[in-house]
C-alpha cells in the first residue's frame, strides 16, 4: 500500500480536546485515511517528519476580512504561516448579493489592487476564489448590511414590504447555494439602521437551510447586556444558532460588564439556546476612524456624511455628540479613553501616510488643534482611514479566553510583508492572532491548556458552522493539517511594526496538499469554497 502523503511521528492533537498521541497520519487525495502507527516501510509520495512537533487540524478563522486581500494575493501568507486553513467571511458586509451599482462601487474602491469583480452573487464570488486559486478554504455568511444596501440603499428608514421580499428572496437563493447564514455589524451604518424585527425576518429566511446568525452586537459598551438580549431574541424567534463576534466590553466604565455578559451567555446555553462567541487576543480593536462619528450623520452614505462635516453647524453637533457619553450609539472615541487611545493604523490618502502609528492626541498636539476637530478633519480628508481603538481590558481578555465556547477570529485581512501591503500599516492581528493565542496565552501564561486551545481553533468552530469533515484529525476527515512547534510559536507583529510574520508553524496541508513546507509557501493553491448545511 502507498499513500500520497504521510505525516510521521508527531504529537497528534485530534481536535477533540483530548491529550496528544504520538502517531502517523496517512493521506490519500484530500482525505485522511489512517491515523496510528504506520509501518516505516510503507511508501508515500511525500513524507513530513513531525517528530517532536504538534500536529493538529488546520485552524479556522471565525472572523476574517480577507475577502479582498486573497484576490490581490491568494497566498494569504500572514494567516497561512499561523496554520490557518479556513477563513470565514461576512461581518455585516459580504461579497454579494450585489446589484450593478454595488459592483461598480467595489471595483472603483479596489482599483489600487487591480481587482475587478465580474460576479454579483456571493456564491459566484466563492466559486471565483476556488477557480482562481486560494491557499485556504473560504466560506461566508450573507452580510445583513449588504442586503440592506441592495434593498434600501444607505437610508435610515425601514424597508418597504417589497424591499423585505427582495431581501428574503436573496437570502433563500444564497443559502441554497451554500451561505452559512446571516452576519450583522450593528454599530456601523447602514447596518445600524436595521431593526430587530428586520434581522429576525432575515434569519427566518435562512433557518430552513440550516442558517446561523452571527453578530457584531449593537453595543459592546453602554448597552452590552441589552445588545446580548437582542441577539438571543433573534436566535430564539428565528430558531437559529447564534454567535457573538469578538466578545468584549469596551471602555473602562464598562469593563465590569464582561463577567455579566459571560453570565448571560452561560444562562442562555444552560437553557438550551445554541449560542457561542469568538475573540481576538488584543486589547485594541480596529475599524474605520469614521466609525467614531454617530450613525445618524451617515444617513444617505459617505458622500452625505462628508457634506454634513463641511457644514459648520452640523460639525458642532458631531463634536458635541462624540464628547458626550450615551447608550444610543457606540462611542468608540470615549470607549478608548479619548484621543490618547485612538491610533491611526492605515490611510488611503498618500498625503497622510506620515500619520500612521500616531495617536489622535499626538496629531492634535502637533497641529495645536482639538483632537475631536482633528478626527473630523482627518475623516474629511480620507474617509477610509483605519484606526486602532484601545478599548479592552487585559483581564477581561483573559476571562473571555478561558470560556470553553469561545473560538478565535482575527477580525482582519490577510497580508503579505511585501508589495502593495507595505504601502499602509495595519493592525498586528493580521499577522499574529492565532500564534498569539498559542504562544502568549497558552504556553506563556497557561490561560488554556494546549489541547483545549486546539479544540477551540478547530472542531469547535467546525461544529458550530456545520462544516462536515473539517476540524478533526480522524479517518475520513478532510486533510487540513498544521504542524507546529508549541515551544516556539509566537507572534512578532506590533502596532509600530505590524508587517512581521509569526514564527513556529512549519508545515500546513490544505485538502491533502502541502501548502507550507518548512515555513515556506510551496506554490500550491488548494483551498476550496466551503458550503453550509444546505449544500454541504
Amino acid at each position: 500500500m502507498t499513500f500520497d502523503l504521510i505525516i510521521r511521528g508527531g504529537d497528534v492533537y485530534d481536535g477533540s480536546g483530548g491529550p496528544p498521541v504520538v502517531a502517523d497520519i496517512a493521506i490519500n487525495g484530500d482525505r485522511i485515511v489512517e491515523v496510528g502507527q504506520i509501518d516505516p516501510a510503507v511508501e508515500a509520495g511525500h513524507v513530513l517528519d513531525a517528530a517532536g512537533l504538534a500536529v493538529a487540524p488546520g485552524f479556522i478563522n471565525m472572523l476574517s476580512h480577507s475577502y479582498v486581500s486573497i484576490l490581490a494575493d491568494p497566498r494569504s501568507l500572514s494567516e497561512l504561516k499561523q496554520g490557518v486553513t479556513t477563513q470565514i467571511f461576512g461581518e455585516g458586509s459580504s461579497m454579494g448579493p450585489w446589484d450593478l451599482a454595488m459592483r461598480d462601487r467595489f471595483n472603483t474602491n479596489q482599483a489600487r489592487f487591480g481587482i475587478e469583480a465580474d460576479w454579483l452573487r456571493l456564491s459566484e464570488y466563492l466559486a471565483h476564489c476556488e477557480k482562481r486559486g486560494v491557499s485556504q478554504n473560504v466560506a461566508s455568511y450573507i452580510g445583513a448590511t449588504t442586503l440592506r444596501i441592495r434593498a434600501c440603499g444607505y437610508d435610515d428608514r425601514p424597508p418597504t414590504s417589497k424591499e423585505r421580499d427582495l431581501m428574503r428572496g436573496l437570502v433563500a437563493e444564497e443559502m441554497a447555494d451554500g451561505a452559512l447564514g446571516i452576519g450583522s455589524a450593528l454599530i456601523y451604518p447602514p447596518g445600524y439602521f436595521a431593526s430587530t424585527d428586520e434581522l429576525i425576518e432575515l434569519c427566518r429566511a435562512a433557518a430552513p437551510y440550516g442558517g446561523k446568525y452571527i453578530s457584531h452586537l449593537r453595543s459592546e459598551g453602554e448597552d452590552l447586556l441589552g445588545a446580548l438580549d437582542e441577539l438571543l431574541r433573534i436566535a430564539q424567534e428565528a430558531e437559529v444558532r447564534a454567535e457573538v463576534y469578538h466578545l468584549k466590553a469596551i471602555g473602562r466604565m464598562n469593563w465590569p460588564k464582561m463577567q455579566q455578559a459571560i453570565d448571560v451567555l452561560e444562562r442562555a446555553r444552560s437553557a438550551g439556546i445554541a449560542v457561542s462567541a469568538d475573540m481576538y487576543p488584543y486589547t485594541a480593536g480596529g475599524t474605520a476612524l469614521a466609525a467614531s462619528i454617530p450613525p445618524r450623520f451617515h444617513d444617505g452614505g459617505i458622500d452625505r456624511l462628508l457634506e454634513r462635516l463641511a457644514d459648520a453647524d452640523i460639525r458642532k453637533e458631531v463634536k458635541h455628540a462624540i464628547e458626550t457619553s450615551t447608550d444610543r450609539w457606540e462611542n468608540l472615541y470615549l470607549g478608548s479613553g479619548g484621543a490618547e487611545g485612538v491610533l491611526i493604523l492605515a490611510v488611503k490618502n498618500p498625503e497622510l501616510h506620515h500619520l500612521e502609528g500616531h495617536t489622535l492626541a499626538e496629531i492634535g498636539a502637533r497641529e495645536n488643534a482639538d483632537p475631536i476637530d482633528t478626527l473630523i478633519d482627518l475623516v474629511r480628508r480620507d474617509s477610509f482611514i483605519g484606526a486602532g481603538y484601545f478599548i479592552i481590558s487585559e483581564d477581561n481578555l483573559r476571562m473571555g479566553l478561558r470560556q470553553p465556547w469561545v473560538s478565535f477570529g482575527s477580525d482582519a485581512a490577510s497580508q503579505a510583508a511585501e508589495g502593495v501591503f507595505l504601502e499602509t500599516s495595519t493592525h498586528p492581528r493580521s499577522y499574529g492572532t492565532f500564534a498569539r493565542v498559542l504562544g502568549t496565552y497558552v504556553r506563556d501564561e497557561g490561560i488554556v491548556p494546549l489541547s483545549e486551545a486546539i479544540r477551540r481553533l478547530t472542531s469547535l468552530p467546525a461544529d458550530n458552522l456545520e462544516l462536515a469533515g473539517r476540524g478533526r484529525l480522524e479517518t475520513g476527515s478532510y486533510a487540513d493539517v498544521v504542524v507546529f512547534d508549541p515551544a516556539t510559536i509566537a507572534d512578532r507583529a506590533t502596532f509600530t511594526d505590524p508587517h512581521q510574520y509569526a514564527v513556529g508553524v512549519r508545515d500546513v496541508v490544505v485538502n491533502g496538499v502541502v501548502t507550507l513546507r518548512e515555513g515556506e509557501f510551496t506554490g500550491n493553491l488548494s483551498g476550496r469554497a466551503l458550503a453550509g448545511r444546505a449544500r454541504g
